[in-house]
């Protein structure tokens, strides 16, 4: 048995398929808690919404890597905020806005602000009707298949592009490279060229390539809405800080809805009778994707580091302490959702979860990931009867055997094999 006092939570695999056992046990102790490498965790809901809003007393810098590296500078005085200025470029992904503080944080948000407005979401729902029954297509008559990469990985893929307006030409190569092409597919000669291109460097080349153009030749479309895009005080970014904006977006939205997608299919294939109450009521969709999120937050655990002595809960922080914040264990917080661990869809609260995170870091994204769930459910029950997991893949109800990606980072299955029986009278999209 775990001895959770003791246990790294960043390297004892043991804690990968279900971690939940150990937050109950830090939350027990103290919602605020010190653990591994002197990372101070935080487990309770309230502890966590009053952390993710404490922008001025804890930096993002390390929000991707908690103790790993280790700081670029030795912690002295009582106030950081000087030395992580000067530092922080020094860090991993230091150029993205997840791990960027106000103001420069405020800047990079403000050029996707301008691109995620209800109008684009809604022509993005459009083209996401079309889009899941294109990728059922491709899939669905052979009455089984490894959801996350037949339909997850795919269409969180796609949806993206087409948020950012990347050409449907485009879209095949997109899908080579960035590892969401059917399984099985065959590579046509194009393809092959890039095929083995690194993803980070395919979409900075990418998409430095369409802002440069649409500056040089605006057009009637989202790229150049984009690359048109201004700061606040009304100057005009550099085109690597656009591109960057741009591919934060891909990595982010396409990551993590492919797994809330794939612990949504999960759900509806361990439980029969919750499938069939989603059949009979399409209205409770909504309802069943909070609650998946809340469940299965697919961000398992993000940090910070205390700019200066602060104070989370009751617990006094000193200055220089990375942060560990748990939305999993947040969303499983007895003081807040009654009976956490079970899956209610008439829970009242459920949109309470902390999945899409609180204040400046909020996920700009997380409208659009609810969209994806629903149109996605929703066409998913239409197509497929009789949702079941492949008990030869994954074993019997009573003893599942699912495999999670071995990270503290993100919560996600690593395969996920259902059957089906095809519903071929409801082919043509809504």
């Amino acid at each position: 048995m775990t001895d959770f006092d003791t246990v790294d939570y960043f390297t004892d695999q043991t804690l990968v398929p279900d971690p939940h056992p150990y937050y109950d046990h830090l939350r027990a102790k103290c919602p605020v808690t010190e653990v591994a490498h002197g990372v101070v965790a935080v487990t309770g809901y309230e502890e966590t919404a009053d952390a993710m809003r404490s922008g001025e007393t804890l930096s993002s810098m390390v929000a991707l890597g908690g103790p790993f590296p280790p700081l670029p500078f030795e912690v002295a005085g009582d106030d950081l905020t000087e030395l992580i200025a000067e530092h922080r470029h020094k860090m991993p992904m230091f150029e993205h806005m997840v791990t960027m503080d106000p103001p420069e944080h405020t800047y990079a948000r403000s050029l996707l602000n301008r691109l995620l407005t209800p109008a684009r979401l809604k022509e993005n729902e459009e083209f996401m009707w079309r889009l899941a029954d294109a990728h059922l297509d491709e899939f669905v008559a052979d009455g089984r298949c490894d959801f996350l990469a037949s339909y997850a990985k795919p269409f969180s893929l796609l949806v993206v592009a087409d948020v950012l307006g990347v050409p449907e030409e485009d879209h095949k190569q997109f899908r080579v490279v960035l590892g969401a092409d059917r399984p099985g597919a065959r590579v046509g000669a194009l393809d092959e060229d890039i095929v083995s291109a690194n993803p980070l460097d395919f979409l900075d080349e990418k998409f430095s390539a369409y802002i440069a153009d649409r500056r040089r030749e605006p057009r009637d479309d989202v790229l150049t809405q984009l690359a048109l895009a201004k700061y606040p005080d009304g100057s005009t970014p550099e085109i690597i800080e656009v591109v960057r904006s741009a591919t934060f977006l891909f990595a982010a939205g396409q990551e993590t809805t492919a797994k809330l997608l794939t612990s949504a299919l999960r759900f509806l294939g361990d439980n029969p009778e919750l499938q069939e109450r989603l059949r009979a009521d399409r209205g409770k969709i909504p309802l069943f994707i909070e609650e998946t999120l809340r469940l299965e937050a697919p961000v398992k655990s993000l940090f910070r580091l205390t700019k200066r002595d602060t104070s989370l809960g009751e617990v006094q922080v000193p200055v220089g302490k990375v942060v560990m914040l748990c939305p999993g264990a947040a969303n499983r917080d007895p003081r807040r959702f009654d009976e956490p661990h079970e899956f209610r869809l008439d829970r009242p609260n459920a949109r309470e979860h902390m999945a899409f995170g609180r204040g400046v870091h909020t996920c700009p994204g997380g409208p659009l990931a609810r969209v994806e769930g629903r149109v996605s459910i929703e066409r998913i029950l239409d197509r497929m009867l009789d949702i079941r997991i492949d008990e030869d893949k994954h074993g019997p109800r009573d003893a599942r055997r699912y495999e999670y990606e071995p990270t503290y980072i993100l919560r996600g299955l690593r395969e996920l094999h259902i059957e089906f029986t095809p519903n071929d009278e409801q082919r043509k999209p809504r």
